[in-house]
């Protein structure tokens, strides 16, 4: 059985299976859940060998979890017993926004320069909150790129953040930058890449 954390076919498998879940609830336009991203976390590590079952599909802080710190590079990720709280934040913030572009931009309409920006804004935000409060002992990074993917695709445009190997090109900086809950260097390094998947015709 592959580590959980190694590149294998069998998580580039359970990843293609993720995405196509982000891709049809985004289709359908959804009400994202941080319950969302607990599933894609517990089905990307599907038959793969984890340290203990409870890193997976559990978010830090639940049981078992009460005391799990993770650490991005000399950062630390929320306080365990802090991360319920901050993923109901997360979640509120992120329906609130996706709400107001729902409206202005309805299954089928294409964006306009304002909608893209917001978009890619939100991507942005939503990705490095997720890096900020890093729920899970494992796997934050890709759940986090997921989201982003998930909300390109709610408006209509291509996949654009390479799952796996992380992404290059100042993304690992970025994350730096979302730790102190900065993420416009992450729209940046966003809009660069929905840029060349717009021109290539994919991540």
């Amino acid at each position: 059985m592959a580590n959980w954390d190694a590149d294998s076919p069998r998580l580039r498998r359970n990843l293609i299976n993720v995405l196509r879940d982000a891709r049809d609830r985004a289709v359908r336009r959804d009400l994202p859940t941080v319950e969302d991203a607990r599933r894609w976390q517990r089905d990307s590590m599907a038959g793969l060998d984890a340290p203990e079952e409870k890193y997976v599909g559990c978010f830090r802080g639940e049981a078992g979890l009460e005391s799990t710190r993770v650490w991005i590079g000399v950062r630390e990720g929320v306080a365990p017993a802090d991360v319920a709280a901050e993923l109901a934040a997360f979640e509120r913030t992120l329906q609130g926004i996706v709400a107001v572009l729902d409206a202005r931009y309805a299954l089928g309409r294409e964006l306009d320069a304002d909608g893209l920006a917001a978009v890619i804004d939100l991507c942005a935000w939503a990705h490095a909150e997720w890096v900020r409060i890093h729920p899970f002992a494992n796997g934050n990074g890709r759940t986090a790129r997921i989201w982003a993917n998930a909300l390109l695709m709610r408006y209509g445009l291509p996949p654009a953040v390479r799952l796996r190997p992380r992404p290059d090109g100042g993304y690992g900086l970025a994350g730096v930058a979302a730790m102190d809950g900065d993420w416009r260097a992450t729209a940046s390094i966003f809009r660069t890449m929905l840029d060349e998947a717009l021109t290539k015709g994919g991540p």
